[in-house]
């Protein structure tokens, strides 16, 4: 009996640990930004011209972003990045968003790339906000034109932006409900809902979305499970369209070019407002010339 009493203690013990390892530790599951902090290529490594900026923060910190035009825009994406990586690690979408007619800005999370400081989920939606500042104060971008698009945890993100701005649009992909949820799914033995420290609530945010919302997932996404998506969908009020998407969690792009420029050239030709707006000066925020 002694033996089976030492067992057991040993066993929770160790369960212990791990719940209060994931407790203390849960923003290095959440932000990924070591994986790369080196710029590793710019649009010009893949034939498109480019702005690098510097875009401040309300709290006065300066996001190193880029501004990617494309050929007669007829809007701008503000693009949200996942959690890993950085702006240099997207280039196979800023194809995409230049073939469907759209520039792109897209800007690194504090902590991430170039930019300074150490990321939160505060701090992650005051960077989405700068960055919406900066698209329709400085460069007078309409928020009718523009498309908030959110790349897994980047989707939690831009529909908190949604949410309090009136933008043309939002597009989410390989996106979770909530933080909480999909701790939940990832580490069903731990009591994770209990556990978490992050809410990201994407699925609370989309209540307060009027925007046209796109969602795109893949059934084979191990990350965050294709539930998450049909789940978000659902939750979103109309007008609003699922994009099914192949391979894993970090496919969407990379197998999925074709299947996006047909689907979301379609829809912004459906949902988004036509041209874009006079720019407005913006040498505070510009580091270098377009390329």
């Amino acid at each position: 009996m002694r033996p089976l009493i030492i067992t057991v203690t040993i066993i929770a013990g160790a369960y212990v640990a791990l719940v209060l390892l994931l407790y203390w530790f849960q923003a290095r599951l959440v932000y990924y930004p070591q994986i790369g902090r080196e710029l590793v290529a710019t649009p010009a490594s893949v034939g498109l011209g480019y702005e690098e900026l510097a875009i401040p923060t309300a709290d006065g910190k300066a996001l190193h972003a880029w501004y990617v035009p494309a050929h007669d825009a007829r809007g701008v994406v503000l693009f949200v990045h996942g959690n890993a990586g950085n702006i240099s690690h997207r280039l196979v979408a800023f194809g995409i968003f230049n073939e469907v007619g759209l520039d792109t800005l897209i800007f690194d999370y504090r902590g991430y790339g170039k930019s300074p400081g150490r990321p939160s989920e505060r701090s992650t939606y005051e960077d989405a906000q700068a960055a919406w500042d900066y698209l329709t104060m400085v460069r007078g971008i309409a928020p009718g034109r523009i498309v908030i698009f959110g790349e897994s945890l980047g989707g939690a993100i831009a529909a908190w932006l949604a949410a309090r701005v009136e933008a043309g649009a939002l597009v989410l992909t390989c996106t979770f409900t909530s933080m909480p949820e999909l701790a939940g799914s990832l580490y069903p033995v731990f009591p994770s809902k209990l556990l978490s420290r992050f809410d990201y609530g994407t699925e609370e945010s989309l209540a307060s979305v009027h925007s046209p919302v796109l969602v795109a997932h893949a059934p084979d996404d191990r990350i965050v499970p294709f539930a998450h998506g049909r789940q978000l969908f659902d939750a979103a009020r109309s007008p609003k369209q699922f994009l099914e998407l192949t391979g894993a969690h970090g496919d969407a792009f990379r197998l999925n070019r074709e299947r996006w420029v047909r689907t979301l050239g379609q829809f912004l030709d459906q949902y988004l407002q036509s041209g874009i707006a006079a720019i407005l000066p913006r040498t505070q925020y510009q580091n270098e010339a377009t390329r």
